[in-house]
């Protein structure tokens, strides 16, 4: 019967291991600058909403990349982070940081949000959402930066 107990007991342990939520979220990205973004999805949140932050960090060597924290922002997210990407959005011949993130729902929907960044300061510059599953984010946030000009 002990013995018994165990088994029923391990397999409901593996059950819950392997039924546990996929990780959430985060990246690190080396900017031009040297300093270091990360973002990541916000923790002890559902997967399918929530927030992502964006973090800022001095330019430093790889083992302290993230060791100075510069700035940060937090936006609400409707779905996951999908990916991160360095991309001129603004036409300032300087890259922004792109998040894309895409919907839960049965569409798919793509959305993405721009955040221009400083030796000092990050600011989010732009977003747009409800983007067809395979819209280019990049072209969508390029003309939703020239319609706010």
């Amino acid at each position: 019967m002990k013995q018994h107990c165990l088994l029923v007991l391990a397999l409901l342990a593996s059950a819950a291991v392997h039924a546990a939520e996929p990780p959430r979220f985060v990246s690190k990205v080396k900017l031009p600058s040297g300093q270091t973004a990360v973002v990541a999805e916000g923790d002890f949140e559902a997967r399918s909403i929530g927030s992502f932050s964006v973090r800022l960090y001095e330019a430093a060597s790889p083992e302290d990349e993230t060791t100075f924290f510069t700035a940060g922002l937090v936006r609400e997210r409707d779905g996951t982070v999908e990916k991160v990407l360095l991309a001129d959005v603004d036409g300032d011949k300087k890259p922004e940081i792109v998040v894309s993130v895409r919907s839960a729902g049965s569409g798919n929907y793509l959305s993405a949000h721009a955040f221009g960044f400083s030796e000092k300061a990050l600011v989010f510059r732009t977003a747009v959402d409800g983007l067809s599953p395979n819209a280019d984010p990049v072209a969508a946030l390029r003309k939703a930066s020239r319609k706010r000009k």
